[in-house]
């Protein structure tokens, strides 16, 4: 028996573990370690991610890197997404996982389904939280040359 004297529910929002909805959130991650496979062959990097903002703040996420495995198409897998991670957060060349803590990014996520899990969510990518939409020049004005002064077509263009 657990003494639960001061706990009043009605002063608390009750917890969710619905999977949040496909889309993108900004996040950062709030916590990760180096946990063993299961089936002690390797080792994984386990991510803990927190939403930021938005009707799902401070809801988790999590995501595991098979950084050290004996299928290499895992491990591959596993860096790639590590390199998301880093260039997100603007760490390139981390020397502890601790330094992508609390640093803020987009993340996009997916629901999967499984016989055993049920429904999860899964992070699918990783990206700096701002990123300015791609600029395009300033169109130039166009000055209309002399007929003499326009050489004469040796050919097709294309």
């Amino acid at each position: 028996m657990a003494d639960l004297h001061g706990f009043d529910a009605n002063t608390v929002q009750p917890t969710s573990f619905d999977v949040l909805p496909a889309g993108e959130y900004d996040a950062v991650i709030v916590a990760s370690s180096m946990e063993p496979t299961s089936n002690g062959q390797g080792k994984y990097l386990k991510l803990e991610l927190q939403v930021l903002n938005g009707p799902y703040q401070n809801r988790k996420l999590f995501d595991n890197l098979n950084l050290e495995n004996a299928n290499a198409k895992a491990v591959e897998i596993a860096r790639g997404t590590l390199s998301a991670v880093c260039r997100a957060v603007g760490v390139l060349t981390p020397k502890d996982s601790s330094e992508l803590h609390d640093k803020p990014m987009r993340v996009k996520v997916k629901v999967t389904k499984s016989e055993e899990y049920g429904e999860q969510n899964k992070v699918t990518s990783y990206k700096p939280r701002h990123t300015a939409p791609p600029t395009m020049p300033a169109p130039q004005t166009l000055q209309q040359a002399p007929v003499s002064a326009v050489p004469a077509a040796a050919g097709n263009p294309w």
